[in-house]
């Protein structure tokens, strides 16, 4: 073979690889592990639960419901979810395998009772399983143990219902069609769509806003996100549900070691290094001295002695504001909120993320849960911040781990016993198979 031939081959073997392979679980969970650091030290946490709410509000202002929500292309959670949802679809295009794919009557159904369970799920539990689990317990949140448990629970329900259904509901199987895309066609449908997020990035970077001009950078770390979630079949409902289904414990592995990822990478943009402090004091120091230079008359010393007693300076020392993915939800929300998600879930074939990329790859049934998610989550969110309940302490406790008398170490120890002790079940379990449920 020909140098050029050999250099080729290379090429076509890096793109098999990267677009067109199924990539492990653990690499698709420390990458989402590391970009979910990346996208906090950017900005902030992400979350699928707030697009999807976002878009479920225009569609209620639609029919005259609920006042017009924030602009879909200028809302931070809109933009997350397209972004990822825009990653999801170049990794089905490049990988060949978007397809318009229409399910059969029953599943239509079942898609419609799935964003339901799942928007109200979301709503108890102060987020669904990325805000209400993953990105709860990486923010070093208690509520998002409460979600985990009820997310084991309602992920059995859901299994035994599913084969229940199987066994006596035999309407609705008909009606399943699959509109097939050219391989070429997807190809130059994903560098389209490659183009436009590139293109929408550097659009909204060159805003005067700095809101808007942050955006970019979101949208392309989620992207990222969407990609490679595509590229793994990474979805959190698979590490609750196949446990207990075929034993298979690989995502709930992946998922384990992903959330220990993103506690480590909060602990360290929220903790209050001291030498921030510092900096920040000495920054005060210089702009005292240049004003007393300027204007004799100022007592410049007085404003410094109260700056550094103010607790806001205090609060403004971590990267990352410490009440992020902080939800009053330690408690029978955060329990009850999972287990409803997780049937929703169960129904949908898909968790929240799950859900997103498999938009992006052309499943109708998800298309039609995200309306209903969305309506469903932005009724029950809007009705539970009029009646104050999570505020006034209805739903549970807010509970930032690092607070309490664990501190920022013992809240770390806390995470990684916990997810290794999960990690170390489902293990066990998938040997012994003492977990699964029969049908």
């Amino acid at each position: 073979m020909s140098e050029d031939g050999l250099f080729v081959g290379k090429v076509k073997g890096l793109y098999k690889k990267l677009c067109q392979d199924e990539w492990h679980a653990n690499t698709v969970g420390i990458i989402v592990g590391l970009f979910t650091v990346l996208l906090m030290a950017w900005w902030r946490p992400w979350g699928a639960v707030g697009a999807v709410r976002n878009w479920g509000e225009w569609i209620l202002h639609g029919i005259g419901m609920v006042s017009a929500p924030k602009n879909a292309l200028i809302s931070s959670s809109s933009v997350i979810g397209i972004g990822f949802v825009g990653g999801a679809f170049v990794s089905a295009c490049l990988g060949n395998d978007f397809a318009i794919r229409i399910p059969p009557y029953l599943e239509m159904c079942k898609a419609v009772m799935a964003g339901i369970f799942m928007g109200i799920g979301a709503a108890l539990a102060g987020g669904c399983n990325v805000g209400g689990f993953f990105n709860a317990i990486g923010n070093l949140s208690a509520s998002g143990f409460a979600m985990w448990i009820g997310l084991i629970i309602g992920a059995i329900i859901g299994l035994k219902y599913l084969y229940w259904e199987m066994e006596h509901i035999s309407w609705g199987s008909g009606g399943a069609k699959t509109f097939e895309c050219p391989t070429w066609l997807q190809v130059v449908l994903g560098i389209i769509a490659i183009i436009s997020l590139v293109w929408g990035a550097y659009a909204y970077s060159a805003s005067s806003s700095d809101y808007t001009a942050s955006l970019g950078g979101l949208m392309m770390i989620c992207a990222v996100l969407g990609y490679s979630m595509h590229r793994g079949r990474w979805c959190m409902i698979q590490g609750f549900r196949e446990p207990h289904m075929t034993g298979d414990c690989k995502m709930a592995k992946s998922i384990a070691l992903s959330v220990c990822i993103v506690a480590v990478g909060a602990a360290v943009l929220k903790y209050p290094v001291p030498q921030r402090l510092n900096d920040v004091r000495a920054t005060f120091s210089d702009v005292i001295q240049s004003v007393k230079d300027e204007d004799a008359n100022i007592n410049m010393d007085d404003v410094l002695d109260n700056v550094d007693g103010v607790d806001t300076l205090q609060q403004s020392i971590p990267v990352l504001d410490p009440v992020n993915y902080v939800r009053g939800t330690f408690g029978w929300g955060g329990v009850v909120g999972g287990i409803l998600f997780a049937i929703g879930a169960m129904l949908a074939g898909g968790c929240g993320t799950g859900t997103l990329w498999r938009v992006g790859e052309g499943q109708i049934k998800l298309w039609i849960v995200v309306p209903f998610f969305g309506v469903s989550n932005a009724l029950m969110t809007n009705w539970f911040r009029a009646a104050h309940f999570e505020s006034s302490g209805k739903l549970g406790s807010y509970i930032y781990m690092p607070d309490t008398f664990l501190g920022y170490g013992g809240s770390l120890l806390l995470i990684f016993l916990v997810m290794g002790l999960w990690y170390l079940v489902v293990d066990w379990n998938e040997d012994s198979n003492k977990l699964v449920i029969d049908m």
